[in-house]
């Protein structure tokens, strides 16, 4: 397969609410989307850096230049590619895990269309539909926060995550499990606001039978991860930490993760994603799929890994509407706790070009 050319387009979509978390408050999600072009027919991609590196140190503008100056050029300067080949054309180019991995999603897509199969299918599914959670952020007060539990648990999802940062940690957990009882499914999130010197307090979390902290201390803290898994009771989940997996794999051998949250981005696409499932699965560590507050495009993606055998725990592949009001893909519509898996060729949905073009605020074609 040929690649003729790749459309990067910028888009800014509001959120049905802003979402806080440790490292900040969004109220728009601003986006880069990819179209692939190739003789076959073309496939969508969706970058998940954010406006600022703030998650991580990839971000929208640094993304945007390293595709458009170095990965895109590298891949129409190939005779032929295929999805399997995106990674090793541009193993030269360091890091942009996220830019690669929106790339990769983009060859992936056009090249399972051409071929009439679907992402489920090719990364190895084994199930129609998946359990989906949701992911509640940072909230003025107590009262709030239970308003918004209580109305997604109404909605029917079937696990709630609660943000976490110093100063909002064991009261809302207490306050979530006091009024919602000891049967929902809960875990926290802390995105890297912790220190090891923090373990007394996250400790104070070990009763309310939490299913997991995720990334509780920095990112390259895998050590203190380990040590921490030692000191309090609540199993430790990764989330940025983990970047590939080799990086899976090394955690678990040092004893710093006992559950994985896989995000295909931020280790650099799906088919790395599906080795960290892979490597996951042989060590008896499950994984479950985290979110990056994706369009349909991206959502559609997660929900097919998220069919795959080692994800054994409800991700954050909530509805459309937990996010947007309008999503650019027909919407996900959350159904007795969970999404379908899309069966049609590639993501098995596609923009709908009136409301892509709606949100768009600048485009640019890179061809050969």
């Amino acid at each position: 397969m040929k690649l003729s050319g790749v459309e990067l387009r910028r888009v800014q979509m509001p959120l049905v609410a802003p979402f806080r978390t440790s490292f900040g408050t969004q109220s728009v999600r601003e986006l880069l989307l990819l179209r692939a072009v190739t003789p076959a027919g073309e496939g969508w991609g969706e970058c998940v850096t954010m406006a600022g590196p703030l998650y991580s140190s990839e971000y929208n503008d640094g993304a945007e230049h390293v595709l458009q100056h170095y990965l895109i050029p590298a891949l129409l300067a190939a005779e032929d590619i295929t999805a399997a080949k995106v990674t090793p054309l541009l193993a030269k180019f360091k890091g942009h895990r996220m830019a690669k991995g929106a790339l990769e999603m983009a060859v992936l897509d056009a090249e399972l269309r051409a071929h009439e199969r679907s992402f489920a299918a090719e990364l190895g599914s084994v199930r129609d539909s998946v359990p989906c959670g949701v992911s509640v952020g940072i909230m003025d007060t107590i009262p709030q926060l239970l308003d918004v539990v209580g109305g997604y648990l109404d909605e029917g999802y079937v696990r709630i995550k609660l943000k976490i940062e110093p100063g909002w940690d064991v009261e809302p957990v207490r306050a979530v499990r006091e009024r919602f009882g000891d049967d929902v499914l809960l875990q926290v999130d802390a995105n890297t606001a912790y220190t090891l010197g923090d373990a007394p307090q996250l400790a104070r979390l070990d009763p309310f039978g939490l299913l997991l902290i995720e990334q509780p201390l920095e990112e390259e803290d895998v050590l203190g991860h380990a040590e921490l898994a030692r000191r309090i009771q609540t199993p430790i989940c990764l989330d940025e930490s983990i970047v590939s997996a080799r990086a899976a794999a090394d955690a678990i051998k040092l004893g710093a993760v006992q559950i994985v949250n896989i995000k295909p981005g931020r280790v650099g696409g799906y088919l790395e994603a599906r080795r960290v499932h892979d490597v996951c699965a042989a060590h008896g560590i499950p994984v479950w799929c985290g979110g990056m507050i994706e369009t349909g495009l991206g959502r559609a993606a997660n929900v097919a890994l998220a069919s795959l055998p080692n994800f054994t725990l409800p991700g954050d592949t909530s509805a459309s509407d937990r996010f947007y009001k309008t999503d650019i893909t027909e919407p996900f519509v959350l159904s007795g706790g969970h999404l379908p898996v899309p069966t049609g060729p590639g993501l098995g949905v596609a923009p709908i070009p009136e409301l892509l073009d709606e949100v768009t605020t600048a485009k640019v074609w890179i061809g050969s």
